[in-house]
This record gives structure tokens, C-alpha cells and sequence, in this order.
């Protein structure tokens, strides 16, 4: 994989025409053109351009029957490339801040254009250095930046300990005063949209269900997880405003035929509550691919895969020292403490993902990318700029190579380029 660079971009006033590709506009794949720009960054209308105008494109790139999707959108990821959001580097902010751009440069180049910077259950000084260089990043649309963020993702210190997970126990936290706790915790300036776009907590915990309805006056999606409420309280978390659960099935209460727990959620639907969305890590290790199908059938227009990835993702396979002592072994998607063998989070990549998913349920192609494009971008609210191809859209975008093999061989979507508000930063030749 080699970035592309200045010399291979169009005019940066100028109209760029790709052609001989299939589109992905909701169930279908359509061939058809897209026409962006370069200079605004933005999805044109073709027609208009051509027929209205009368003008031309100053470039024309022929896609050769490949797919053209709108980016890739991660909602929730730890770390890659070998940083951490919820660790202060030795050198402090500064360290910190070239950290998020290293990832943001490498992200990129794997298909992902947009993503939720996500920081795990830590003390409160952790959020009050973090989150300010963990805001929205698209507002210079400098492509060269890499992938953007739309707002951190802060998952925790307000869930329960019974479903901890890898979080630490001795930073979790209630909320008996409400949002003031919260405020306090995060920094009264960090807790607002911006910086924060998702916030997950458990429902059933002393305040919260105050602090989601005060969380969602303040513009912050409210996230269901790392949780042991049942199902009414589930429900009370949904009336109170929460809108999405945070890797289903995980740190959460199994399904039970008599509580159905979280989960249920996805079977409720009345006058008072809609379907929540719901992420899912498709990595094989998480999920059971049978769980996995079960949950998009009760529920496909909620479910958006996630990578749910730490640090190693994007590293080599080896041994690795661990924030609290332990080592971890990586080998390929698989991380595990090397003292005794347990699953120490997620390495997957997001096209990966999109692959598991696309042959375990049988979906179709356009279904499998609307998992990271069009459903992260409804529930984040950003339907009309991010996860389209439509008019007015950023030009995020990734140029795909569907592979299909013998009869039963499994398919596969390759990235083979991506761009950025209209310009080409990555081609796999």
C-alpha cells in the first residue's frame, strides 16, 4: 500500500468525473457517474454540471467496473498504529497530539474516512488532556490530514462493574448528582458536541438515566453498554433518550427467555421507543457468526460494524507489553494476555469486518457497506454529509475491488483507493 500524492491529484478548482463504476445507492449497485469536486470537496450533480452549466470535467477517472462507495465510518476505535486515546504519552499533550495524527494518516489509507476517536473508562485528568485533540478534525477539508474525526467517543467511567470487560474496575464511577458528576469527571468544556459526539454508559446506574436526558440537551449521543440492566431498564434508558447499544451481546446480560435483557431492545418497537441502533464486532472472536445474522434480521437498518480496535491494529504479529504489566501476543486478528490465554480486545480492520460480515450473513454488498457508511451516519445524525454518494456529501470515498472466487469460495472487497474531500490519497497500484 503506498499513499498518493500531490502529483496525481486533479486541479484543485476542478470537476472531477468518475465513470465505468458501480455506484452504491441504498439496496443497489448502479452503474453510473459520480461528478465531485476537488476545490469545494464536495458531491456535484452531474447533470446540472454538464447539461446546466455546460462544462466539462477536468478529469475523468475510469474505474474499470469497480465498486465507488462512500468512506468507511468507525464509530468506535480504541487505538491503532501502536497509539492509545486513553494513554498520556510520556511527552504529554504534545506527544498525545502527534499520536491522533499518526493514526489519522494511517487510518486512512485502509478505507476508513471518518471516525469516532474513542477513550475508554480512565481518571478524570485523562479526559481533561484527551478529549480537546479528540474533537471534530474536518473543519481545514485538508485531505492530507488522513481520516476525520467527528467527535470522540467516550465509553465510560459511568458502567457497571459487573461487565467491566477490560476496564478498570477501581476508575469506574456513579453518577447520584446527575450531570454534575459527569461534568466533573470530564471537564465542564469537554462535555458538549463539540468535542464529545457518543457517550456510553449503563443505564441502571445510580443518575443515569438524568444524566442521558441531559447529555442528549447538550448534543451527545447516548450509548447503552458495558451494562447489566435488564430489560425494563434497558427500555428506561431508551426513553430517556439513549439511542444506540455499544457492542452487542458483550459486556452485557446474555438473552434469556424470560429476560431478553439488552438485547431485547432490538425486538421493541411501540409509540414511546424506537429500535436502537446497535454496533457489532464481526471479527469471529467477539460474535458468533450465528449471533451475528440473529441481530441483523430482528433489526438491518440498525446494525453498524465496528472495529471495537486497540492499539496493535495495524501491527505486526509479535508479543507486546500491556499498560498494566501484562504482555499480550498478537497473531493476526487475535490478541491474548500471554499469562493465561484470555481474549485481550480487538486488532480487526474495518474492511475486514465488512468482509465477515458480507459472507457469514449472505448480505449483499450494498447491505454489507450500509453497516459502515449509511447507518453510522444516520445515527450520528450526519445523514446528508457523511456515508452517502448523494448531492451536497463530502467526497469520502473508496474505490473497491470485489473478489469472488470458485462456487462456495468466500467473497471479498479490497481498497483499492480511497479520497478525501475529492482528492486521491491512497491507490493500491
Amino acid at each position: 500500500m503506498r499513499p498518493n500524492g500531490t502529483a496525481a491529484h486533479a486541479e484543485r478548482s476542478g470537476v472531477i468525473k468518475f465513470t465505468n463504476c458501480l455506484l452504491v445507492k441504498g439496496k443497489e449497485l448502479v452503474n453510473d457517474d459520480l461528478w465531485v469536486s476537488s476545490a469545494t470537496g464536495k458531491i456535484l450533480n452531474g447533470q446540472e454540471i454538464l447539461y446546466g452549466q455546460r462544462t466539462a470535467p477536468d478529469s475523468i477517472v475510469d474505474l474499470g467496473g469497480r465498486i465507488l462507495s462512500p468512506g468507511l465510518m468507525d464509530v468506535q476505535l480504541n487505538g491503532a498504529f501502536g497509539f492509545d486515546f486513553s494513554l498520556i504519552p510520556e511527552d504529554g499533550a504534545a506527544g498525545y497530539s502527534k499520536g491522533v495524527q499518526r493514526v489519522n494518516r494511517n487510518l486512512i489509507l485502509r478505507g476508513v474516512t471518518s471516525y469516532l476517536p474513542t477513550v475508554t473508562s480512565q481518571r478524570p485528568d485523562v479526559y481533561h488532556t484527551a478529549v480537546p485533540y479528540l474533537g471534530p478534525s474536518g473543519a481545514s477539508r485538508d485531505p492530507s490530514l488522513g481520516s476525520e474525526s467527528l467527535g470522540a467517543h467516550i465509553e465510560g467511567p459511568f458502567i457497571n462493574p459487573a461487565k467491566n470487560g477490560i476496564h478498570k474496575i477501581e476508575v469506574l464511577q456513579t453518577a447520584p448528582n446527575g450531570i454534575s458528576d459527569m461534568l466533573t469527571c470530564y471537564g465542564a468544556s469537554n462535555l458538549a458536541s463539540p468535542p464529545v459526539k457518543l457517550l456510553t454508559l449503563a443505564p441502571e446506574l445510580p443518575g443515569a438515566l438524568s444524566c442521558i436526558q441531559s447529555l442528549r440537551e447538550r448534543g451527545i449521543i447516548v450509548s447503552i453498554g458495558h451494562s447489566d440492566a435488564t430489560y425494563e431498564e434497558a427500555k428506561l434508558g431508551i426513553k430517556a433518550g439513549a439511542t444506540k447499544i455499544t457492542h452487542l451481546f458483550n459486556a452485557m446480560k446474555p438473552l434469556h427467555h424470560r429476560n431478553p435483557g439488552i438485547f431485547g431492545l432490538l425486538g421493541t418497537e411501540s409509540s414511546s421507543i424506537s429500535k436502537p441502533y446497535f454496533g457489532i464486532i464481526s471479527d469471529g472472536i467477539h460474535i458468533h457468526p450465528t449471533s451475528i445474522k440473529i441481530a441483523w434480521n430482528a433489526h438491518p437498518d440498525g446494525l453498524i460494524l465496528i472495529t471495537d480496535a486497540m492499539r496493535l491494529a495495524g501491527m505486526p504479529d509479535g508479543t507486546y507489553d500491556w499498560t498494566n504489566g501484562s504482555r499480550i501476543i498478537k497473531k493476526g486478528h487475535l490478541l491474548t494476555l500471554e499469562e493465561n490465554g484470555k481474549i485481550a480486545g480487538s486488532s480487526i480492520e474495518l474492511i475486514d469486518c465488512v468482509n465477515n460480515f458480507l459472507n457469514w450473513t449472505r448480505a449483499s454488498v450494498p447491505e454489507a457497506l450500509k453497516a459502515v457508511t449509511e447507518t453510522p451516519a444516520k445515527m450520528l445524525g450526519m445523514e446528508d454529509v457523511k456515508g452517502t454518494l448523494k448531492e451536497g456529501a463530502d467526497a469520502d470515498l473508496v474505490v473497491l475491488d470485489f473478489q469472488v472466487g470458485e462456487v462456495g469460495a468466500e467473497k471479498k472487497l479490497v481498497v483499492d483507493q480511497v479520497w478525501k474531500f475529492g482528492v486521491k490519497v491512497f491507490d493500491r497500484e
